[in-house]
């Protein structure tokens, strides 16, 4: 069986082994044939020896964590041979603490939740998988070509969820969306904004290559100039970028009592001089509320595969912008100029 693995820790230790073992059974009721495993910045960096955690007693850690695949068996019942399916991708710790105890693992307080491809739980690249009932989402056949967005749509979806809580503190009637940042992540989080009605604004520094027209067939308006100069006043800003810049001029332009939702990633080691009390008066005196959000629980994946049965197929096949044959795996994970989505297919 082939699988794509990486030795943690290890730069550059990126192989395709053909000799990997069958999943055991252990892992999962569901047998879960792979058709696609989607390869995201999380991935580069576990392939960089800056993260990535193998499972315990072995030396070397399956990637993906961004799955799709077609069920081979299911003596559970829960899904039928044939039905695609992706793998959630955190799971609860074994202790549990209080959110894992409830299913929101998620927001797991001690550190001891486990990950598919990232951290002490073997990843979805490889031919065959195999998943948990409780940890299997069942996906539309229509969604075949563009299924693995369902992880990266989750992300997103608990984004939303976790403004639409926060909003919810007072009559709150949002009207404009600003997202900064048109990676797979930022795209996603403006098609849950167009869905759900609101004006949307997406802001990123590329002038060529697909994604202003991505952000043109939402509806959406894109946005090329910085942040502080943009000529909008947003109820709610969903920050994909990270960069430290971005971040702080993010949190000082959302319009009164508005949300920013942070869910980039900085990389650190960069110092800015920055006006903290000038922020600070503006957080105070507008009633605003800053958050990070990442990762997603099994109500947000629920979501995730109604918004990706509700979207145009087109646009979201348009956002898989390579498709890479397993056996030119190293290929998959060098990124390229006008990458959005880099899908490694299992079935060619």
């Amino acid at each position: 069986m082939r699988a794509v693995t990486v030795t943690p820790g290890v730069p550059n230790s990126l192989r395709l082994v053909h000799d990997h073992p069958e999943p055991p059974a252990e892992e999962g009721a569901i047998l879960v044939e792979a058709l696609a495993v989607g390869i995201c910045g999380t991935d580069h960096e576990i392939v960089a020896g800056d993260y990535g955690e193998a499972q315990p007693g072995a030396s070397t850690l399956v990637l993906g964590h961004e799955s799709l695949g077609r069920v081979l068996e299911d003596p559970s019942g829960t899904l039928q041979p044939g039905d695609l399916v992706a793998g959630i991708v955190r799971h609860p710790d074994p202790v549990p603490c209080p959110n894992c105890a409830v299913g929101e693992w998620d927001m797991c307080r001690n550190g001891e939740y486990t990950e598919h491809g990232i951290k002490a739980l073997p990843g979805f690249a490889r031919d065959r998988w195999r998943v948990q009932p409780r940890f299997a989402v069942g996906l539309d056949p229509a969604l075949a070509p563009v299924g693995v967005l369902l992880e990266p749509t989750a992300v997103v979806a608990k984004a939303w969820d976790h403004i639409e809580r926060i909003g919810a503190r007072a009559e709150w009637q949002p009207q404009t969306v600003l997202v900064t940042g048109a990676g797979p992540i930022g795209l996603l989080a403006a098609l849950l904004a167009t869905q759900r009605g609101f004006s949307v604004h997406v802001l990123e520094r590329a002038t060529t290559g697909p994604k202003p027209d991505l952000v043109r067939a939402l509806g959406a308006t894109y946005h090329t100039e910085p942040v502080a100069q943009l000529d909008v006043d947003p109820d709610v800003i969903v920050e994909c970028t990270g960069a430290p810049v971005v971040v702080l001029d993010a949190m000082c332009k959302a319009g009164p009592t508005g949300i920013v939702c942070l869910t980039g990633v900085s990389s650190g080691g960069r110092r800015i001089e920055f006006d903290a009390g000038a922020l600070n008066r503006e957080l105070v005196l507008e009633n605003h509320v800053v958050f990070g959000s990442v990762n997603a629980n099994r109500r947000h994946w629920d979501l995730a595969a109604e918004a990706l049965a509700r979207a145009d197929p087109a646009w979201l096949n348009s956002l898989i912008t390579r498709r890479v044959p397993v056996e030119a795996y190293a290929e998959a994970y060098t990124s390229a100029p006008d990458d959005i989505k880099v899908v490694l297919d299992f079935t060619a």
